[in-house]
């Protein structure tokens, strides 16, 4: 776990820095503040497990991640590390069972997930609800189901859209965030419940489409 708070920590510090600059303090009092809130941020998310800011603390760190990359890759090679992510995405979760098994030790032995946690109701549950008066809303404990996205599915997409930034322009990159969220959407709405899922396919079959329309239109 330690290894988790410390890459974290650093992430943090590398994206909350490039807002650093709208922070009213010199740089050295501004790096010690970022420092400060990410150390606590990390520790939060690593020793605490406090699932109300788990996937607030993910969705900055994984910018932070990404940014280390962006800088060595082009449209060519994003598309190429993407399919051959893709590829193995599907071999580890499909074929060899790892992406489960790194999962389940995440969980069970080391108390943390280096993922996003995504709530949903059946259709059935939500049918339910809107049957039920306000009254008993209040009173009634509601059980959702959980999915669990990968980090990796998060940072491929975000690294993506930095490549994307950098070469195309600022719509374009929209578009792929647009690309990546419609691929997750499909795999989420149509996807059979407790079972685990590649990601990656889905997400990078909407990045490549949205580079493709990127080229069409723009």
């Amino acid at each position: 776990r330690l290894w988790f708070f410390v890459v974290i920590s650093i992430s943090l510090i590398i994206t909350l820095n490039a807002f650093a600059k709208n922070i009213p303090l010199a740089e050295t009092f501004a790096l010690i503040f970022i420092s400060v809130i990410s150390l606590i941020l990390s520790y939060i998310t690593i020793y605490k497990r406090v699932y109300l800011t788990n996937n607030i603390v993910y969705m900055l760190v994984y910018p932070g991640i990404a940014a280390v990359f962006v800088q060595f890759l082009n449209l060519f090679t994003l598309v190429v590390l993407l399919l051959i992510i893709s590829l193995y995405d599907v071999w580890a979760v499909w074929h060899s069972g790892l992406m489960q098994k790194m999962a389940k030790y995440q969980i069970n032995k080391l108390n943390v997930f280096s993922g996003f946690f995504v709530p949903y109701m059946s259709k059935r549950l939500k049918l339910k609800l809107q049957k039920m008066k306000k009254s008993q809303l209040k009173k009634k404990k509601i059980r959702v189901n959980v999915a669990m996205l990968g980090g990796g599915d998060v940072v491929f997409s975000t690294i993506a859209a930095g490549v994307v930034l950098k070469t195309l322009g600022l719509v374009p990159a929209l578009l792929v965030i647009v690309g990546a969220t419609a691929g997750l959407t499909y795999l989420l709405m149509f996807s059979d419940k407790k079972k685990f899922y590649p990601a990656m396919p889905f997400i990078t079959a909407g990045i490549v489409i949205a580079i493709l329309l990127s080229y069409l239109i723009f």
